[in-house]
Parts: structure tokens; C-alpha cells; sequence
């Protein structure tokens, strides 16, 4: 089942930000703004999966898939008069994020619909990433032609693993022929390419792991994500590991596991820039999920989405009935807010940034509000012990204290080390 929904302060109905929020809305005026689209709607529901996502097509007025690009244009006339209302800065989309679910299970001209009236509302800055997230049995060759007539620039895939045995186990359904295909039609249509990958997979060996990694080389995608398998309680695949069906995720599995993804793929020319994350070069970064780890803000859209405004957060209702019963009637579908504190912040802005290859630049960590420092011993020491770079600890004019990048191994102790920095 889809996890719960987190508690909070509730959310007026008519969307109106508390007055500490409407008073910094002016101070990021120059701060990029995104939007999230959730897609809540998937074929077959993954074992491993707890996402607000739904295999059900029709729940009700407004919450079926035929009439759900309906329902998310209404959210985002309501987004509109939200920030109007607060007299917030216009800001142009810097990138649209399609999400799921899986977003393709609707027809292509349903995502373009949803978009054109995100432009509409909103306008997108010159050059602005566009993305869907793909199951690869949904993309054709016209799919891919009417996304990028709408105005979508990237594509990204969910391949998981290129190992049948490995994607049974992760009840993923798709053929992994229709990989080589789906990119094919993105590429003709002149899209980016993202393919997603999973390691740690009970049952899945080093070797299974790196034929995942060749094939997705092969296919020569502009990015690739590789994800370690976090088994979430509630679902599927906890209920088999729980009844013994399944074994255990093993952790030094899944650290040899990304200590050879970092390998294969650096040598076949991807530079990691976030933990997970890894590019062709800076420009194919995603730069949606940059927007995320940069504490920028977004507005998300959907059931169960999630938005940050101002040191703000909010979410949705997580029904996609109970979340068009909500727009039908004016109200705001969010079920609850918070409002992060300086602490807080500060310690986001040191967890998010030190899993970034750019690093934390400790100058900036140290001056902003709130309590704690990181000192050149604590950086020295855990250079010391292998898991931050040598090199960017040396102050620089642009970096006057330096900065905090961690090394491959750092990568695979990233808690440890900011439990130390916050300490």
C-alpha cells in the first residue's frame, strides 16, 4: 500500500500561504520555480513499490484516467490564484516533471493538454527541461513524436534491471526489448534519454548487476539513475522477505554494487554529479532533481504530491477521488503544511548538498542562520579517513573555506558522515 501521508498544520482551504511565507515570497523572485505533475495511475502495482499509485482506472467523477488531465488543469488554475493572490513574484517554469505512476499510461495528448495549460498559466523560461517518466512498454514512435510537439525535451525510462529473473522479483511487467525500442522512438522525436536502474534486488548477483549496467550503456542514454533497493514496510516484497520467500536486501551487496556502477560507468564516460545520479556532462544533468537538492521551489501537482514555497511545505490529499472532490468544490487538495525552521533548513541545505559532486561550500553552510558549524578539523578528519575529496577542502576566492565533496566510499557512508558535520 501507498505509505501514509506525514502530519502537519493543516492547510487553509483556499490555498492562502501563512503571513512569514507571503513575506519572502518577494526575496525569490530570482529563485527557480518548477512543477510536479503526479500521474497516480500504473498497469500492475511493483512489490517493491509504495508510491501513491493506483492500478483502479475509474474511482469517480473527475478521478479516472479519462478525465484526469481535466482534473490537473483545474489544480493548476488553483495554483495560479494561490500565488496571484499572494502577489508573488511571476516566475517562469525553469522545468516540468511528469511522475508517477506511470504518466505514459495516458494518451500523449492528455500530458500535452496538461502542459500546454502549465504554459499557459505559468509560461517556461527559454530552454526549459521537460521530462515524463516512461514505463518502456507505453512509448511509440507517435507518443514520443506528439510529447515532443507539445514541447517535452526529455524522456525517462524506467528500465530497473536488464536481467529477466531480477525484474520478476521486482513484479515489473514490461519486455526488455521494448528498452531498446522506447529509446529509439525518443531519440527520432529528438528527446533526451534517462534510463533508471535499480541494484540490490534479492537474488540479483554482481554479474546480473553489471549486465544491467552494459545494456543500459549500450543504449547510450544522456543520463542514468541507479537507485539501491530500499524495502519499504507495507509492501509486497516486505511481506515475502518478512515470510522468508525472500532473502534480506544485503548492504555490502549493495555497496559492491555501487562501488562497480561507479566504475563501469565512469569509465564508459558518465560523471557522477548527485549519490545516485550520473550524466554525460552537466548540460544532461536533471535539472528537475537539481531544483530539489538547490532548495528552490515547486509547486506539485496530483494526489499526494509535495510542493516547497519559501521554506514551506505542503502535500496533497492522497485519493485521487478525495483529490477531485477537493478541486470540484474550490477547496485546496492539500491535506497538510509545515514550515521548516532555520535549523531545520540549515541542516536540509548540509544533507542535500554533500550528496552533490559540486559539494557543500562551507563558508555558505556556516554563515546561514541557525545553530552548528563544520570546522577544518572535522573536514580533515574524514579526509583523513578516506570519505571527503582532498583537493576542494583548499579555500579558494570562490570558496574562501573550502568545500565538502565526498570521495566513492564517502558516497556509501553519507549518513555517517552528516551526523558527524551536524554534530
Amino acid at each position: 500500500m501507498p505509505q501514509a501521508l506525514p502530519f502537519g498544520d493543516p492547510v487553509a482551504e483556499d490555498g492562502t500561504f501563512p503571513d512569514d511565507v507571503v513575506a519572502e515570497l518577494p526575496n525569490r523572485r530570482d529563485v527557480p520555480f518548477g512543477l510536479y505533475v503526479h500521474v497516480p495511475f500504473c498497469s500492475v502495482r511493483c512489490g517493491y513499490c509504495d508510491f501513491n499509485t493506483y492500478t483502479t482506472e475509474d474511482f469517480g467523477p473527475g478521478a479516472s484516467r479519462d478525465s484526469y488531465a481535466g482534473t490537473l488543469a483545474s489544480e493548476l488554475d488553483f495554483a495560479r490564484h494561490v500565488l496571484d493572490r499572494a502577489e508573488a513574484p511571476q516566475r517562469r517554469l525553469s522545468t516540468v516533471f511528469f511522475g508517477g505512476g506511470t504518466p505514459t499510461l495516458l494518451p500523449a495528448a492528455d500530458l500535452a493538454a496538461m502542459l500546454e495549460r502549465a504554459k499557459d498559466l505559468f509560461g517556461v523560461v527559454p530552454g526549459a527541461e521537460i521530462t515524463t517518466e516512461a514505463n518502456p512498454d507505453t512509448v511509440t514512435p507517435e507518443a514520443a513524436e506528439t510529447l515532443a510537439a507539445a514541447g517535452f525535451t526529455r524522456l525517462s525510462i524506467g528500465m530497473q534491471s536488464a536481467v529477466p529473473h531480477v525484474l520478476k522479483t521486482l513484479d515489473r511487467t514490461h519486455d526488455p526489448r521494448n528498452i531498446h525500442r522506447a529509446v529509439e522512438a525518443a531519440r527520432a522525436a529528438g528527446l533526451q534519454v534517462s534510463l533508471d536502474l535499480i541494484y540490490g534486488t534479492p537474488g540479483e548477483t554482481l554479474q546480473d548487476w553489471g549486465q544491467s549496467l552494459e545494456a543500459a550503456i549500450a543504449e547510450g542514454p544522456d543520463h542514468i539513475s541507479a537507485y539501491s533497493l530500499i524495502v519499504e514496510s507495507g509492501t509486497a516484497m516486505a511481506a515475502k522477505i518478512r515470510r522468508g520467500t525472500l532473502p534480506d536486501i544485503d548492504p555490502d551487496d549493495q555497496a559492491d554494487k555501487y562501488l562497480l556502477t561507479e566504475d563501469v560507468l565512469s569509465r564508459a564516460g558518465y560523471e557522477w554529479y548527485e549519490v545516485s545520479n550520473f550524466s554525460t556532462s552537466p548540460q544532461t544533468r536533471s535539472q528537475h532533481n537539481m531544483n530539489y537538492w538547490l532548495d528552490t521551489d515547486w509547486w506539485g501537482a496530483g494526489p499526494g504530491a509535495h510542493s516547497h514555497m519559501s521554506g514551506m511545505r505542503w502535500w496533497n490529499v492522497k485519493h485521487p477521488l478525495a483529490y477531485a472532490q477537493r478541486l470540484r468544490g474550490g477547496t485546496s487538495p492539500g491535506h497538510a503544511q509545515e514550515t521548516l525552521t532555520a535549523e531545520d533548513r540549515k541542516l536540509e541545505h548540509l544533507m542535500l548538498r554533500l550528496r552533490l559532486a559540486d559539494g557543500l561550500d562551507v563558508a555558505q553552510y556556516n554563515a546561514m542562520p541557525g545553530a552548528g558549524s563544520v570546522t577544518g578539523v572535522q573536514l580533515r578528519a574524514l579526509q583523513k579517513r578516506g570519505l571527503v575529496e582532498e583537493a576542494p577542502l583548499a579555500a579558494s576566492a570562490e570558496h574562501p573555506e573550502g568545500r565538502a565533496v565526498l570521495t566513492v566510499h564517502g558516497r556509501l557512508l553519507a549518513d555517517a558522515v552528516i551526523r558527524t558535520l551536524s554534530e
